[in-house]
């Protein structure tokens, strides 16, 4: 299973939200960084022996292998195994690399989304149109957009999604079901029953999934910049809360809306 997560504009943490989500997800996952600007997960994670991740391996690497034919098998030789655990898709160094995968997008797109026993979360970072990590969204088996709870960033959303609906025939039979999710102060409840009733009033077809706790000190602990428990903080709660939806908005999950009004 494949599920991209992007942001339609600014930063409201999206490489953290999916780092956090791949830490609490049930399944076997891999959490690939494919943000066409430039992969965060290389410089933030360390091998379990504390050494620095081999930026080469990775989307790089594995890019390289889909233009001789990829299997989904072997997408795991690419994988780097962070400390704690979590496995990585290391994402490229500068976006003049995103050039050269440009031919092989299709076909990165369709292993990813098969590899066997294993979900992929893959960090696309911020979309436009034109973005070239288009086939990922189209090749998912659902999409998530991140905003801030901000009369601007709910603007742009609005707008980022009714282009991907378009493009992913969101709504229609085959096509890729569409999700947002809020990153908001742990006490803020109004914020996504307020952007559910402007995509209801835009009469888009997007579930609004929830809230993801904006927890700056998990944040800096997950990224390895602070000695933290994480296991407990509104971060990592908060992701298991999504996780949840974010898996049922899939054709895997019990359902395809989910509603939140937390």
């Amino acid at each position: 299973m494949l599920i991209a997560f992007a942001s339609a504009k600014g930063s409201p943490g999206v490489t953290t939200t999916v780092t956090a989500l791949g830490s609490v997800w049930r399944q076997n996952v891999i959490v690939a960084d494919c943000d066409p600007a430039g992969g965060d997960l290389a410089l933030r994670y360390r091998t379990p022996r504390g050494l620095p991740l081999d930026p080469e391996l990775g989307l790089v690497s594995v890019a390289a292998a889909a233009r001789r034919g990829l299997s989904p098998e072997e997408v795991l030789e690419h994988v780097q195994t962070a400390q704690g655990g979590l496995d990585i898709l290391a994402g490229v160094t500068t976006p003049s690399q995103v050039t050269g995968i440009g031919p092989v997008w299709s076909a990165l797109a369709g292993a990813l989304r098969d590899v066997p026993g294993t979900d992929v979360l893959v960090d696309c970072g911020r979309i436009t149109p034109g973005t070239p990590v288009l086939p990922l969204l189209m090749a998912a088996d659902a999409v998530v957009l991140f905003a801030r709870p901000t009369l601007e960033a709910y603007a742009h959303l609005r707008e980022r999604l009714r282009w991907l609906a378009g493009q992913l025939r969101t709504g229609e039979v085959g096509g890729v079901p569409l999700g947002v999710a809020v990153v908001t102060e742990p006490g803020d409840t109004a914020a996504t029953r307020d952007l559910d009733r402007l995509l209801q009033h835009s009469q888009l077809s997007v579930a609004v999934l929830g809230r993801v706790a904006d927890d700056p000190k998990a944040a800096d602990a997950l990224a390895g910049r602070r000695s933290r428990r994480l296991d407990r903080s509104m971060l990592f709660r908060s992701a298991r809360e999504l996780a949840g939806a974010v898996y049922g908005l899939t054709r895997f999950g019990p359902t395809n809306m989910t509603i939140a009004d937390q």
